[in-house]
């Protein structure tokens, strides 16, 4: 299973003249520094003739920011849009939301992308198998505690006639974002933020298990994954576990084969509004135990989110 979800919440408020009527030009120049110093991301400006403005293209976060502290501690973008109204009939005003889509290129601001991966195969040449599995998916938001892809599985194998099983699962979680705003991804009236972005991030997590030439064993995995929520304050979630232990019925008290684990992961963060790494976080865990085999457990736990 490959899932990939893409998520963006871009508004823009678009002011659009009508050529055939005077346009409005601003009355200050540090007004029109300030439009043409304007991250792209932020202000996008088309200048007409005589200084006037054709268009004006303002994002949601921008509209209650300072045009220019220095010059004036009370402009704000918003304002400067009013003024443009209320001094001249030339323009229409329209407001959209982009809200994105998957796509292999630089993602936008407020954007997020999400692949989650499981993969899980099970062979043999013969022998007696016994397994159960349920699969459960659900692509709604989902609170903290809850999944959106949750797999259990166990089975016994016996080997007959020198047969032998082979097995293999893996998941990952690849989560990317662009900064965004937090005052729109905050739900709770009583939340705080401490600072005005969610920053730029991109994580990648990975559990996996082998099974190689197992002759007999009793194995039970559970994996959950959480990558979908309605606020930005529920983290992303994955979990993985395994055990391995002899099957009762074997009379050896040895599960017998090779059983192999990896966990990894890649994260890293930004701050505010920057686009450069300002905290990375690299790791990784891998174990093997071959021939036989009493008891072998590990579990893996990721969580990672923004706390308020």
């Amino acid at each position: 299973m490959q899932w990939t979800l893409d998520s963006q919440n871009w508004k823009k408020t678009t002011l659009t003249r009508d050529t055939n009527q005077d346009g409005w030009s601003p009355n200050e120049a540090w007004v029109s520094t300030a439009l043409n110093n304007a991250k792209e991301e932020d202000v996008t400006i088309t200048w007409g003739a005589n200084g006037t403005i054709n268009k004006l293209v303002v994002s949601d976060w921008m509209l209650t920011k300072l045009v220019d502290p220095a010059n004036d501690s009370d402009y704000t973008w918003a304002d400067l849009i009013a003024e443009i109204q209320d001094e001249s009939d030339a323009y229409t005003e329209s407001v959209a939301t982009d809200v994105g889509y998957i796509h292999d290129s630089k993602l936008n601001p407020t954007e997020e992308i999400m692949i989650l991966t499981w993969t899980d195969s099970l062979r043999t040449n013969g022998g007696k198998l016994s397994l159960n599995e349920n699969i459960d998916f659900d692509s709604r938001n989902k609170g903290k505690g809850l999944s959106n892809l949750e797999v259990e599985k166990v089975f016994t194998y016996a080997s007959t006639e020198g047969a032998h099983l082979v097995g293999a699962e893996e998941w990952i979680l690849d989560v990317a974002g662009n900064w965004e705003d937090v005052a729109g991804t905050i739900r709770c009236v009583f939340a705080s933020a401490k600072t005005d972005y969610f920053p730029a991030f991109c994580n990648v997590v990975k559990a996996k298990s082998e099974l190689v030439n197992i002759n007999s064993a009793q194995v039970s995995t559970k994996g959950a994954a959480r990558s979908v929520a309605a606020t930005g304050d529920i983290p992303a979630m994955l979990n993985y576990q395994i055990a391995v232990t002899p099957d009762s019925n074997s009379g050896s008290g040895f599960a017998d084969g090779t059983v192999k684990t990896f966990f990894g992961g890649s994260i890293m963060e930004a701050r505010a509004k920057n686009q450069i790494p300002s905290a990375t976080n690299n790791w990784k865990d891998s174990a093997s135990v071959t021939g036989g085999i009493k008891n072998f457990q590990k579990t893996f736990n990721y969580e990672s989110g923004f706390t308020f």
